[in-house]
C-alpha cells in the first residue's frame, strides 16, 4: 500500500531542505559521536559481570512477561533501584524503559491542570512531549537565563496564592544534548526556594560525566536535598538502557500509579535490570575512565583555543563540543571529509536544531587519544579557514 499523498509531501520537503534523516550503517571509524562517555557500552568486562550475576542468582528468565504491575516486576528491580537512590543520595528510584518514557511519564502526569511549568526553550524533545501531553500551563524562559526564569516567577506568583493555588514547576537540563552546556542550577534551586516553587532536573548527559563517581552535577553541586525530582537516563554514561527518576517515596508512588508510560508497557528484561544494576556497581568503583575523560574535556579545549577555533565553538566544559556552522549544506559539507579521513563526526541538522543553528557534533570519551582529539581538530581548522 502506498504512502498517502501528504505524507510524501512532507518526506519530499525534507529532501528539498536537505535534511531527510537516514540510518547511518555502523563503521569503524574514530568514535567522536556517540554517548558511550566512559566506555561502559563495550566493556566486554561489564558484559561478564552482568552474565555472571544472572548465573550467581539463577535468573534464566528472557523476559519481563509483562507490566511491572502485573507480572513484570522480579525482584532485581527492587535491588537495583536501592542501589541507585543509594548512589544518587535520593529518598527513591523508579526505574523506567528509557529516558523518553521517564520523561513522557513525569511531565504528563505529575503538573496538573492548575500547574505551571517553566521550561528552558532547548529542553530535549522528550520533556517537550511530556508537557504537550500535561493539562498544565507551560511556558518557556530564555536558554539558561535566570532572569527571565525570575521574570516569569513574578508574573505567576499571583497564581500560588489562590484558593486553589498552582504548583510552579522550573525545568531544566544540568547538560543540554545539543549545546552541551550547562544552566546556573545554584542561582535556579535559590529562584525556586525564594518563588516556592520545584525544580525538576534531566541529568542525561551528566550521568558518568560530572562528579566524584560520576553521580551528576545536582551532587556535584550538593544540590540533591534541594531539587524535587531528577531524571537519570542510562543509555549515555551508563552503557546501557533505561532511565530511572528520582526523588521522595511518595513521588515514586504517585508515578506507580499515575505515570500511564510507566503502567503501560512490559518492564525492562532482568537481563537489562541486572546490566543497569551492574553498570552502577561499576560506576561506583570507576577512578580511571573518569579522571581520563575530564582530561579529554580539557584537552579539547585547549586544542580549540592553540587552533584558532574557539569562537566556532559554543562554551562547553562537558563531553559535548559543538562548532556552529549555519546551513544544512555547510555543515555536511565539511563533515563528510572529516568522516572520510576516519573520524565520526555527525552534523546535527535542521529542523533537530534551529535553521542557523545546525553545527559539528563532538561526544568525547574516554577512549579517545590525545592524538586523535588534535588529529580532528587540526583537519577540522583546515576546512574552516581554508
Amino acid at each position: 500500500m502506498k504512502l498517502p499523498k501528504s505524507l510524501l509531501a512532507k518526506l519530499h520537503q525534507r529532501q528539498a531542505e536537505n535534511a531527510l534523516r537516514q540510518l547511518p550503517v555502523a563503521t569503524h571509524l574514530v568514535d567522536f559521536a556517540s554517548n558511550d562517555y566512559i566506555g561502559f557500552a563495550q566493556s566486554e568486562h561489564l558484559f561478564h559481570q552482568t552474565h555472571q550475576y544472572l548465573l550467581d542468582h539463577n535468573i534464566k528468565i528472557n523476559g519481563a512477561t509483562g507490566s511491572r504491575l502485573i507480572s513484570g516486576n522480579h525482584p532485581l528491580y527492587d535491588e537495583a533501584e536501592r542501589f541507585i537512590a543509594n548512589f544518587h543520595q535520593a529518598e527513591s528510584a523508579l526505574i523506567f524503559n528509557s529516558g523518553y518514557d521517564a520523561n513522557v511519564g513525569f511531565f504528563s502526569s505529575v503538573p496538573q491542570r492548575h500547574d505551571i511549568i517553566l521550561y528552558d526553550e532547548l529542553c530535549h524533545a522528550s520533556i517537550r512531549d511530556g508537557i504537550q501531553m500535561s493539562h498544565a500551563k507551560a511556558y518557556k524562559f530564555q536558554h539558561n537565563d535566570t532572569e527571565d526564569v525570575e521574570k516569569l516567577l513574578l508574573k505567576f506568583e499571583p497564581a500560588t496564592r489562590n484558593a486553589q493555588p498552582a504548583t510552579v514547576y522550573i525545568v531544566t537540563e544540568s547538560v543540554f544534548s545539543m549545546d552541551g552546556d550547562s544552566p546556573n542550577l545554584e542561582a535556579l534551586v535559590q529562584l525556586a526556594e525564594k518563588y516556592n516553587a520545584h525544580v525538576v532536573i534531566d541529568e542525561a548527559h551528566a550521568l558518568g560525566v560530572f562528579g566524584n563517581q560520576g553521580e551528576g552535577v545536582v551532587q556535584q553541586l550538593q544540590l540533591q536535598d534541594k531539587v524535587f525530582a531528577r531524571i537519570m537516563t542510562f543509555g549515555k554514561g551508563l552503557g546501557c538502557h533505561g532511565a530511572a527518576i528520582l526523588g521522595s517515596a511518595e513521588l515514586k508512588t504517585y508515578l506507580v500509579n499515575f505515570a500511564r508510560s510507566f503502567i503501560y508497557t512490559t518492564g525492562l528484561s532482568p537481563h537489562s535490570v541486572a546490566t543497569i544494576f551492574v553498570a552502577y556497581q561499576q560506576l561506583a568503583q570507576e577512578k580511571a575512565a573518569l579522571s581520563t575523560l575530564k582530561n579529554n574535556i580539557i584537552f579539547f579545549n585547549q586544542e580549540k583555543q592553540r587552533l584558532g577555533l574557539k569562537p566556532l565553538f559554543v562554551y562547553s566544559k562537558s563531553a559535548i563540543q559543538c562548532a556552529i556552522i549555519p546551513g544544512n549544506e555547510n555543515v555536511k559539507t565539511i563533515a563528510t571529509p572529516l568522516q572520510q579521513q576516519g573520524f565520526d563526526v555527525k552534523p546535527i541538522l535542521s529542523p533537530t536544531v534551529p535553521e542557523g543553528q545546525e553545527r559539528l557534533r563532538f561526544c568525547l570519551h574516554s577512549y579517545n587519544s590525545e592524538a586523535e582529539i588534535s588529529a580532528v581538530l587540526e583537519l577540522l581548522s583546515t576546512f574552516v579557514f581554508k
